[in-house]
């Protein structure tokens, strides 16, 4: 019998009413998951760098990873999770308002496994939130 590992959803995310859209949707989407949330990528990497592999191997990630933020971009945080051999297989999930082609190509390149952008009508928004928050629900890790 195979033992599932309990998902916890990440949110690098800056921008403090976006995270907690974020956070909300999901959560009314049906989302029972653990989730943290870091307001830039700088928060982010630290949280994985006080973890011992062991631990980071014990733990099912998913990363929900805005680009612009202060201190460390989300750009930057791809591309060391993806050089980092105990981040590598975590999936990312590139959620931004940037859809300049160039960026969504770097970010696929870089290894990001989907890039979603956030749409800036409220109700739009809203509604790609509970699509995401019933996705997740079906994935396995």
């Amino acid at each position: 019998m195979e033992v599932y590992k309990k998902l916890i959803i990440l949110i690098a995310e800056d921008d403090d009413g976006h995270a907690e859209l974020i956070n909300n949707g999901l959560i009314e989407s049906g989302v029972k998951n653990e989730i943290i949330r870091f307001s830039n990528g700088e928060e982010l990497w630290s949280f994985f760098s006080s973890k011992d592999s062991k631990t980071i191997q014990e733990n099912n990630y998913l990363l929900l990873l805005d680009i612009n933020m202060p201190k460390m971009d989300g750009i930057e945080v791809l591309k060391l999770m993806k050089s980092d051999n105990d981040l590598k297989e975590i999936p990312i999930m590139m959620l931004t308002t940037t859809d300049d082609p160039r960026e969504v190509e770097a970010c696929y390149k870089l290894g990001c496994n989907i890039y979603i952008t956030k749409p800036i009508d409220f109700n739009k928004f809203t509604e790609m939130l509970t699509r995401l928050g019933l996705f997740i629900q079906i994935i396995k890790i």
